[in-house]
């Protein structure tokens, strides 16, 4: 949101007031004068009117959870527990999800109440790459390989799945890493080639991975560092 526009709203002022007062350098974001009326501000700045605060700063948060098999990627479910229901913490009902698992896969979620840095997960170019460690019922073929990077024809979309890279790590397991996430994609992909996925664990998102000491059904808040890590392709 532009400057201008957030403090006619908050202050009650209209745009042409804000513009003055933000000339007039009366106007302080995140403690710093600031004389143009289209810098971009969001829920987390700061913005001061001679030193009154017309906003106070908004606590980001950005959640990392190791969903267990069972759990609906969702904030709100009517039957079924969410990965809401596993974060204990004051603010969790401002979180929303930046890409969803299905409710039987398992691994790595991301939960926030920062539209930019989850849009940036989910609408980024490049986009970002996610891991998946995938159990299936029949063994894995070399030839599938070559098959996934060429990519499937959904009919229902009208769409050619990008490439993938799949790399098999056993008989029946297998690495899959991937740019989008279309309706149950990875099973269906496993479908046309005549097999079934028996598990599905998301590994990593970016180069943001699932820390082996963070069990299923845990959470904790990101650092700085991994916040970065997980918009990175």
């Amino acid at each position: 949101m532009k400057l201008d526009r957030l403090i006619s709203r908050h202050a009650s002022l209209g745009r042409t007031a804000a513009h003055r007062l933000i000339g007039a350098r009366r106007i302080k974001v995140d403690g710093a004068t600031v004389t143009d009326g289209h810098h971009q501000v969001d829920r987390f700045s700061c913005i001061e009117l001679d030193g009154v605060p017309l906003q106070h700063a908004g606590r980001p948060l950005h959640i990392m959870v190791n969903k267990p098999p069972g759990y609906v990627s969702a904030t709100v479910d009517e039957a079924l527990p969410t990965v809401l229901d596993l974060i204990d913490d004051p603010d969790k009902g401002q979180l929303h999800l930046a890409g969803r698992l299905d409710r039987n896969s398992s691994g790595l979620v991301l939960l926030t109440n920062d539209g930019r840095w989850s849009k940036s997960i989910t609408e980024s170019t490049p986009k970002v790459p996610k891991a998946y460690l995938v159990e299936t019922v029949d063994p894995i073929q070399p030839g599938d390989v070559e098959a996934f990077a060429s990519g499937f024809y959904f009919h229902t979309e009208d769409i050619t799945t990008l490439p993938v890279k799949l790399e098999i790590l056993a008989e029946r397991c297998a690495r899959l890493t991937l740019e989008e996430g279309r309706y149950h994609q990875i099973k269906r992909m496993f479908h046309r080639v005549n097999n079934r996925v028996t598990r599905l664990h998301r590994e990593s998102i970016g180069r943001l991975a699932l820390p082996p000491d963070l069990a299923p059904g845990q959470w904790r808040f990101l650092t700085i560092e991994e916040v970065g890590l997980a918009t990175s392709p």
